[in-house]
């Protein structure tokens, strides 16, 4: 299993990074574009909350795939989870965090997963997981920062 922590300070309210943050339309628009992703099933527009899923359909690695999260935990607007129930991963949470910090939001991510495959999959979560998912995130919590700073202008 792997984890990967990011972290990124927003100056804007904490209830507006969450809802952002939960939202199944924001997180389409922010992720890579090469990926293709779109909400299929569950979910599949607006916020999302405790105990709903959500099946998103893309493209990772030139294989179009199909991953269906739930929320499995719920505290707003200062923590939610969601959990793979299927899709590529064998395991994979999503903890998301936030607090405010002298007027801002800090919004932090930890992503633990773990690829199927053995001994094989274990080398692939070390040698190229790990920083595809940091970047995955890293690149997609700066477009949340910059969605949540233009609505609190």
């Amino acid at each position: 299993m792997v984890t990967v922590e990011t972290e990124v300070l927003i100056d804007a309210p904490i209830e507006v990074c969450f809802d952002l943050a939960r939202d199944i339309d924001v997180h389409t628009r922010t992720v890579w574009q090469h990926t293709k992703e779109k909400a299929v099933a569950g979910v599949t527009s607006g916020p999302i909350g405790l105990n709903e899923t959500v099946t998103f359909e893309a493209t990772h690695f030139f294989v179009r795939q199909r991953l269906t999260s739930k929320i499995t935990e719920f505290r707003a607007p200062y923590f939610f989870v969601d959990e793979t129930q299927r899709g590529a991963f064998k395991y994979l949470r999503h903890e998301h965090r936030l607090e405010t910090v002298e007027g801002k939001t800090l919004m932090k991510d930890r992503l633990t997963f773990a690829a199927p495959l053995g001994p094989l999959g274990w080398a692939v979560e070390r040698l190229v997981l790990k920083r595809y998912m940091r970047r995955f995130l890293e690149d997609r919590n700066l477009q949340v920062k910059r969605i949540a700073e233009e609505r609190g202008k």
